[in-house]
Order: C-alpha cells, then sequence, then structure tokens
C-alpha cells in the first residue's frame, strides 16, 4: 500500500524563505477547532491541539485498515484573528487573539468516519474532541513565505507582506491569516522552526 504525502503532493504546502509567491490554494478539507487567548499559555490552546492530534490519528488508521489508502498525518495549520491587524505586525498582544486551529485530512474522509473516529478519541484526546469539525476551506488566490525560525520575529516578515508586496502586486488583503506549522514546536528548536506564512488576496 502506497502512502501518500499531501506535503509533497499539493503544492500550496511548498514555500520559499525570503521570497513573496502569489498561488492558487485548491479547496481542501480540514479537521478543525476554535479558541481564543495566548497560544503560549497551553490551557485551551493545549487542549485544542491534543484533539487534533487524537483525532487526526484515528482518521489516518481507518482510512489506512478499513479503506486501504494510506496517508502522512498533515501538520498543524491556524487561521489567526484580532480586532487590531496591528497585533500581527508590531505589538503581538496575543492575549487578544482568536484562532482556529486546522488539520488536512484528504477528501475521501466523510462525516461517518470523523463521527467515529471523535468517539473513539475521546479518552485520550479529551473534551476538546467535542468542539471539532469536518470542513473545507477554500481559500484560493494567496501570497505566502517560509519563516525560518521564532514565532515572534514573524512580525517584521507579515509588515513587508501588508505594507508592500501585497499593495505593490496590486492585491488587497481578504480571509485571515494562516500559518502552516512544518516544524513540530514541541520539539525543534526556536531557530529552526519552519513556518509557512499565508494570506489570502484579491
Amino acid at each position: 500500500m502506497d502512502k501518500i504525502d499531501f506535503k509533497k503532493a499539493v503544492a500550496s504546502y511548498r514555500a520559499t524563505a525570503g521570497r513573496f509567491e502569489i498561488i492558487e490554494v485548491p479547496p481542501l478539507q480540514y479537521l478543525m477547532i476554535d479558541g481564543h487567548g495566548d497560544p503560549n499559555a497551553g490551557g485551551p490552546f493545549a487542549e485544542a491541539v491534543t484533539a487534533l492530534f487524537s483525532v487526526g490519528y484515528k482518521l489516518k488508521f481507518t482510512s489506512k485498515n478499513d479503506l486501504g489508502r494510506d496517508y502522512a498525518v498533515m501538520p498543524l495549520e491556524g487561521l489567526w484573528t484580532s480586532n487590531d491587524p496591528a497585533n500581527f505586525t508590531t505589538a503581538l498582544d496575543k492575549a487578544t487573539w482568536d484562532w482556529t486551529m486546522l488539520m488536512m485530512v484528504p477528501d475521501w474522509i466523510g462525516a461517518d468516519h470523523f463521527a467515529t473516529a471523535s468517539a473513539a478519541a475521546r479518552a485520550k484526546g479529551g473534551p476538546a474532541v467535542e468542539r471539532l469539525r469536518l470542513e473545507r476551506l477554500d481559500e484560493g488566490r494567496c501570497v505566502q513565505t517560509l519563516h525560518l525560525g521564532l514565532f515572534d520575529a514573524e512580525a517584521e516578515v507579515l509588515h513587508r507582506l501588508h505594507t508592500d508586496f501585497i499593495p505593490s502586486s496590486g492585491l488587497t488583503m481578504r480571509g485571515l491569516h494562516h500559518e502552516i506549522y512544518l516544524s513540530d514546536f514541541t520539539r525543534t528548536p526556536p531557530a529552526k522552526l519552519r513556518t509557512i506564512l499565508r494570506q489570502p488576496v484579491a
């Protein structure tokens, strides 16, 4: 049985450090869970991530064992919003942030698979599993880049993206700031983190 790695199969999971690229992101299906506040504070954020991975791995093994289709579990992703956009480029007041954490799952995963995996994951994933949903996201045209290093150092990159590249390219921002965490930030030294920064545009 071949294992599909969607990070290699889907072009929007590839980005280049030091370069902003305009891409078309196809509609994709995700596990999603919403929350609010500083992700570094643990609590609800940590519980949400645990729930995502608990159900994500259950779905992977359901797909492999029951459907005969194996795939690599995808990395954690996040959609981020704040009442003041400057919080992403200057202030970094993370306590004001709203977030939706994501994990991409294949289109052949259906609502029945999700319900079964969620029920099986409740013991390990905790009560946050109840807040998970299965939903499609269609971002379309986006600008993205690969950021290397500390999360807090993203602010300078995002400032250049928002105030220079996007307007000079005749584009406007729409949708939500999107991050894809290619590194396991619980195990990777901060200086070696690899994060795709994505902004939908029109």
